[in-house]
């Protein structure tokens, strides 16, 4: 897991640490001590830290004018035994919304199972963005079962076209406006 990084080739356009307004001001990556770790296994240094056990991520991006942002995830989303939810919701969530960031890219490929609790933070997420939305990118098939078999799949724009997506290969605004397009066709707005 140590080679797995956070995609890095948006850096010249965006750097989370870098924006006073973001949840990551001045956080600080080692680039070369590995010193965080999923279980028994160590983490590239890049990612950050949400105070989750099993649950990094990176903010690749956030366009504030029109209001999204794009995070990336690494390990194990547990709701049912750390309450992650809470812990994204209220540490980096709250943080973004009060900017005007309502529209959610997320990089899921690198989720490696989830597990579900209660949906009360998901709730609240989409309550707290009624012009907006979450969109799931590249989720793993058996991530995507788990959020439809506890109902987490009527709170994201997920599954069909959006697990396959060649993401990378694009500039951030064309990634939305692509995304957008989708997400549209979906919500027929």
């Amino acid at each position: 897991m140590h080679t797995i990084e956070p995609y890095f080739n948006w850096r010249h356009l965006y750097i989370a640490s870098d924006d006073p307004q973001s949840p990551f001001y001045g956080y600080c990556n080692s680039e070369v001590y590995y010193t965080d770790h999923i279980y028994d296994h160590v983490i590239h240094p890049q990612w950050d830290s949400i105070g989750c056990e099993t649950l990094f991520v990176k903010v690749l991006y956030v366009e504030y004018e029109i209001g999204y942002c794009v995070i990336e995830f690494l390990g194990e989303w547990n709701d049912a035994v750390h309450n992650d939810i809470m812990r994204l919701k209220r540490d980096m969530v709250d943080e973004m919304i009060p900017l005007g960031i309502d529209k959610f890219i997320l990089i899921g490929e690198n989720i490696l199972n989830f597990h579900a609790d209660i949906t009360d933070y998901y709730e609240e997420w989409l309550e707290e963005v009624p012009h907006g939305w979450m969109a799931f990118l590249n989720l793993r098939e058996h991530v995507v079962q788990e959020l439809t078999t506890y109902g987490l799949d009527q709170y994201f724009i997920l599954g069909g076209d959006l697990d396959y997506w060649e993401w990378r290969t694009k500039k951030p605004e064309l990634l939305y406006d692509k995304l957008r397009q989708v997400v549209s066709r979906r919500l027929g707005t």
